[in-house]
């Protein structure tokens, strides 16, 4: 929102997501003056919000309680904060309309394309996050319904084919983790990926005790990338880094498990129970 304020030349920005239900209600809010627009509830349909909800598409108008384009269920909390010139952008994901986006005037002026661009930019940022999201949990939920064995079998007697599977699911899911802004799903999903890298790269107890070395959560991520393939690169690219950071990771991380290359650090990591 306060990015989408400066970049837009907006004074005030607001929005919120649907959470299930046919309405979504204004849950966020930067530079009002009032609490009329908080927790307001809007039905696809009805005015400025309502519409985008049903059309899909950016609609701004220059002087809200006077348009005849939209509906006016919402003139008295609008009015109550002084809105006049507004424009609303809805946040898609995969087809379909999660919330939507608002950014306002106090005065009954035209809204150019810089405005229009920042409500676009900063929808396009919350899809982004929001379908990373998404796709965390369902990587989550497909990990809990199929719990890793406590005694897997030695991946020499198992098809290379299903690790592979299991080590890009692993990977995926590190690099997921750190673009969601719940912490608390974060960190579950951080669990679930320590199981199955314990519980999938060791023969069975001897390598589930470990070798006593410890990595950063990042290290881990780093290496979790370069075992499947990537370059310094593409690595900081995944885990939104600069690849000289990448760079410092995999230093360290070779130097804690005493590694000489990126091949014998991945090893070693598995051996320790650090990746699948």
């Amino acid at each position: 929102m306060q990015r989408m304020r400066r970049r837009g030349g907006l004074p005030v920005a607001f929005g919120g997501l649907f959470s299930g239900s046919r309405q979504f209600r204004i849950s966020e809010l930067t530079g009002t003056t009032t609490n009329s627009l908080r927790g307001l509830a809007v039905i696809p349909g009805n005015g400025l919000g309502g519409k985008v909800l049903t059309t899909s598409r950016p609609i701004s108008v220059a002087d809200y309680p006077a348009s005849r384009a939209i509906s006016h269920e919402y003139d008295a909390a609008v009015g109550a904060e002084g809105l006049r010139s507004m424009l609303a952008v809805p946040v898609v994901v995969r087809g379909r309309v999660r919330g939507v986006l608002y950014g306002a005037l106090r005065q009954p002026l035209m809204l150019g394309d810089r405005a229009l661009s920042a409500a676009v930019e900063a929808a396009r940022e919350l899809e982004r996050v929001l379908a990373g999201r998404d796709e965390a949990e369902r990587l989550l939920t497909v990990a809990r319904r199929q719990p890793p064995p406590v005694e897997p079998p030695p991946v020499e007697e198992t098809d290379p084919a299903v690790w592979e599977e299991v080590r890009e699911a692993h990977g995926d899911l590190r690099a997921l983790a750190h673009r969601v802004t719940d912490l608390q799903l974060r960190d579950e999903i951080l669990t679930v990926c320590s199981r199955l890298a314990r519980a999938s790269s060791g023969r069975g107890r001897e390598r589930e005790r470990g070798s006593g070395v410890e990595l950063s959560p990042r290290e881990v991520d780093v290496l979790a990338c370069v075992a499947s393939g990537a370059t310094n690169s593409a690595a900081a690219e995944r885990l939104g880094l600069r690849p000289e950071t990448v760079k410092s990771y995999l230093r360290s991380s070779m130097r804690k498990l005493g590694a000489h290359t990126r091949l014998h650090a991945v090893v070693e990591a598995r051996r320790a129970g650090l990746l699948p």
